[in-house]
């Protein structure tokens, strides 16, 4: 696997967004931005990812082996982006059928019951509830053999106890992978990430972790304590930016 690290100034079209970033997200491992609604994260995503856009980047992107990242990176974007067309599976598996490589039907089945879709394989996405339209999106990058995995807001329209399933289980399908892990969900980023920070206009702050491994356990003292100290931090930079 390889690590990430991604330097300098974020520009949305001629207007900056934020500045002086510094992400050193390690290889094999889950790397966490969290931050408010609007600051870039998700445009981070997209370059990480290689995709087309307005962002601009101007400072430097580089994997810790020294070669492109292009061709490495599988991405779950917000909202899931399934082909409306397609049954179940045909969306799990787009991505060899894309690339002209035999897809892997029988790995697709595993997924879509290993994230609570068994019998569901012939439905379109259009039948699907929002929740279980995001685990299709789950299960379609999880099926990917990617070095670098990006999660964009992976478990938002989930309830809360299947969000705590599928957050354990992308930890262990994941496991050894560079993932980075793009959330509002102050306990999310606390369970999963094994480094992370706070995103503002000014940069990134590097964000204190319980000193346990992840997944960590939700009811752990340390993690309820982390918890309640980083909700009264975001708390208190909502009201400052209001």
């Amino acid at each position: 696997m390889t690590a990430v690290a991604l330097q300098g100034d974020l520009w949305m079209g001629d207007a900056p967004l934020m500045r002086n970033l510094s992400l050193d997200m390690p290889a094999g491992r889950w790397s966490c931005l969290l931050g408010p609604s609007g600051v870039g994260k998700s445009t981070i995503a997209r370059l990480i990812a290689g995709l087309p856009g307005p962002q601009q980047l101007r400072g430097s992107l580089e994997a810790g082996d020294g070669l492109p990242l292009a061709g490495r990176v599988a991405l779950m974007a917000q909202g899931g982006q399934l082909l409306p067309w397609a049954d179940l599976v045909r969306n799990v598996t787009i991505g060899a059928r894309l690339r002209g490589t035999r897809p892997d039907v029988g790995r697709a089945h595993e997924l879509l019951a290993q994230v609570g879709l068994a019998g569901m394989e012939r439905r379109r996405p259009s039948e699907l509830s929002g929740g279980q339209g995001q685990r299709v999106a789950l299960a379609r990058v999880l099926i990917e053999d990617a070095q670098v995995v990006v999660l964009d807001e992976p478990f938002s329209a989930l309830d809360t106890a299947t969000r705590l399933a599928m957050q354990d289980l992308a930890a262990r399908l994941l496991k050894g992978r560079t993932v980075i892990l793009i959330t509002h969900d102050p306990l999310e980023a606390l369970r999963l990430a094994d480094r992370a920070w706070i995103l503002a206009r000014e940069g990134a702050e590097t964000l204190s972790l319980p000193d346990t491994p992840s997944p960590r356990d939700f009811r752990a003292p340390d993690v309820l304590a982390a918890q309640a100290a980083l909700l009264a931090r975001l708390q208190g930079d909502a009201a400052c930016a209001g």
